[in-house]
């Protein structure tokens, strides 16, 4: 618990900074700024998830069962060339992806923002690395410096340059790449300064297939949403231009507003996923099944008493949050956000749900199961939203509605692999000694 509520107090005020963030960031850059500033992310983050997304917890789970004494420094050098050759490809891609999208702006935008995959590569090894240790405080501390950097940085040059609205945008997600570059540097010291002297005698290195067993099926469970908002963002724009003119900001409130306020409660219970891997791990390394599987339903537990009473928060207080978040909104904009959180208040329970089983399940041993479960949900989101907006008068608030249902299958499906554990438990996952 102590560890859960370090980094769940450090995620909460990333999250916070980031959703007051959005209020001088909408009054800059209006909704279609907003629209393509959302626009630019699925791409960041298919790219951020294949080089970084699936390390911090592969490497807490390999060092925390006891298997995997070193594995950081190995995987310094792997998801570090992973992480060049994702900023590479982003920056490659840029032109194609603004074309795809029709909208010129992206390419800059891109191009802009491709360095910070390679810096988040580096800092979610070390993150990876504290949290094997069960130290969780250089996570949170990260979390908080890299959105405090980007508010600052991104606000002054949103409003430097608001009169050119294609170029404010660009410059604000570069902000984003400053806060990565400062962020990996300060924890870069911080690990220099806590790992222990090394003995004369030569370590012996943690092969690189140990790092990969649990990293690539964590990457390939943490890809499947951003692939499908990339989908998302192409789709859904294109249906909703067919009915709205403003199809564009209307996307922006959803994914750039409505989202990012629903996320704040899952920030919250986000600490008791990272915390239940050292927890859990040790225990299902050594085949007490029974008692791991209970610590693992005691984190679902607690999390289904965060989250619970958050969503009827956001439910009954929706107004009150468009109103103090997003203030810049007027009129059928803000009763458009208003509505969007109400119904996605229930993926505050689902979606945080699913963070927490995911990370339990991957704990257990199961990581190859977690991408299953994202890769269906994210076929679910994709197509329900598209039917939806397509064959019903529901226009964005099918998207809600397509995410509630693929979180909620999510959740569902990963609680049935914890009760069937050690059954659906890949022999091949377990390391050993």
């Amino acid at each position: 618990m102590a560890g859960a509520f370090i980094i769940s107090v450090g995620g909460f005020v990333s999250k916070m900074l980031g959703a007051i963030y959005r209020v001088p960031l909408t009054s800059a850059l209006g909704g279609e700024g907003m629209g393509i500033y959302q626009m630019v992310y699925p791409l960041y983050c298919i790219l951020l998830t294949v080089s970084a997304s699936g390390i911090p917890t592969g490497i807490a789970r390999l060092i925390s069962s006891g298997v995997g004494e070193g594995a950081e420094r190995r995987a310094f050098t792997l998801y570090g060339t992973v992480g060049i050759f994702g900023a590479i490809s982003m920056f490659a891609l840029s032109r194609p992806l603004a074309l795809i999208q029709g909208e010129p702006a992206i390419e800059l935008c891109c191009k802009l923002l491709s360095p910070s995959v390679f810096f988040v590569s580096v800092l979610s090894v070390v993150r990876g690395y504290f949290q094997g240790k069960g130290n969780m405080l250089p996570t949170a501390a990260s979390e908080i410096l890299e959105q405090a950097v980007k508010v600052v940085l991104g606000c002054a040059l949103a409003y430097s340059f608001r009169e050119n609205m294609p170029l404010a945008v660009a410059l604000t997600l570069f902000a984003v790449t400053a806060s990565e570059a400062v962020a990996t540097g300060i924890v870069l010291i911080w690990y220099g300064k806590s790992t222990e002297r090394r003995p004369l005698y030569k370590l012996r290195k943690t092969a690189v297939s140990k790092i990969l067993v649990y990293t690539v099926p964590l990457t390939l469970t943490a890809i499947a949403m951003p692939v499908s908002q990339l989908f998302e963002s192409v789709i859904s724009v294109k249906l909703l231009r067919e009915f709205s003119s403003d199809a564009t900001a209307l996307y922006g409130i959803y994914s750039g507003c409505a989202v990012a306020i629903v996320n704040l409660p899952v920030s919250i219970t986000y600490g008791l996923a990272a915390s239940s891997v050292p927890q859990i791990s040790p225990l299902a390394e050594g085949g007490d099944y029974a008692r791991a599987k209970y610590r693992a339903f005691k984190s679902i537990i607690i999390t289904l008493v965060v989250s619970v009473p958050s969503a009827a928060c956001l439910y009954f207080f929706a107004p009150v949050a468009a109103r103090v978040i997003f203030c810049s909104l007027k009129g059928g904009e803000r009763e458009t956000l208003i509505n969007l959180i109400r119904v996605l208040s229930v993926s505050a329970i689902t979606l945080s749900v699913t963070q927490t089983e995911s990370a339990c399940v991957t704990a257990l041993g199961m990581p190859s199961r977690s991408a299953v479960v994202q890769w269906t949900a994210a076929v679910v989101k994709v197509t329900l939203s598209a039917v939806l907006i397509k064959f019903t008068t529901l226009g964005i608030f099918g998207a809600a509605l397509a995410a509630n249902c693929a979180y909620l299958v999510a959740s569902l499906m990963e609680f049935w692999y914890i009760i069937m554990c050690p059954r659906y438990r890949l022999r091949s996952v377990r390391i050993k000694r």
